[in-house]
């Protein structure tokens, strides 16, 4: 049975992709697909790299039944683009940056977060790094939403690998 891996990026890899790694994992579980699943989250900028995620976010994301507190910031690699079958941006110059920065022939594994949302409101998902706390709590609804939508892709893909 092959591993299906997804990357989620941001700008800091401190609230919006690590969280998204966390939510995917935790319904990854819930859905019986924690051997074929891997994921992980980067930065597109070398801001954090090393760091804990936000308070605020792990805060909220607890709240939820999320576990934050063992992730830490990183940079994307070169490597990713050929390790990772999925690479979802957080928002539009992160995709931009993405496309700039991967050897075309794997292009077609670059896309939006909200693509996968059942209802995308925005082709971005908000940064709440600034944010009240409903913005933290608004976030979570759209990363719970889209990870749902996520799955639900790599179980098809899975599938057909089988």
């Amino acid at each position: 049975m092959s591993t299906y891996s997804i990357l989620l990026v941001c700008t800091d890899n401190l609230c919006r992709s690590p969280t998204a790694e966390e939510v995917l994992r935790q319904k990854a579980i819930q859905h019986g697909l924690t051997d074929q699943v891997r994921v992980a989250s980067a930065a597109t900028h070398d801001f954090n790299t090393g760091e804990p995620v936000d308070f605020h976010a792990q805060k909220h994301a607890m709240r939820r039944g999320y576990d934050l507190s063992g992730l830490r910031a990183r940079l994307l690699h070169a490597d990713d683009f050929e390790r990772f079958d999925l690479i979802l941006a957080m928002e539009e110059s992160n995709l931009l940056l993405l496309r700039l920065s991967c050897p075309q022939k794997y292009h077609d594994k670059l896309h939006y977060f909200t693509q996968y949302c059942s209802d995308p409101a925005s082709q971005d998902v908000p940064d709440p790094f600034y944010g009240q706390p409903q913005d933290f709590e608004h976030v979570l609804d759209v990363i719970e939403d889209g990870c749902e939508g996520v799955l639900i892709a790599v179980n098809e893909e899975i599938d057909h690998d089988d």
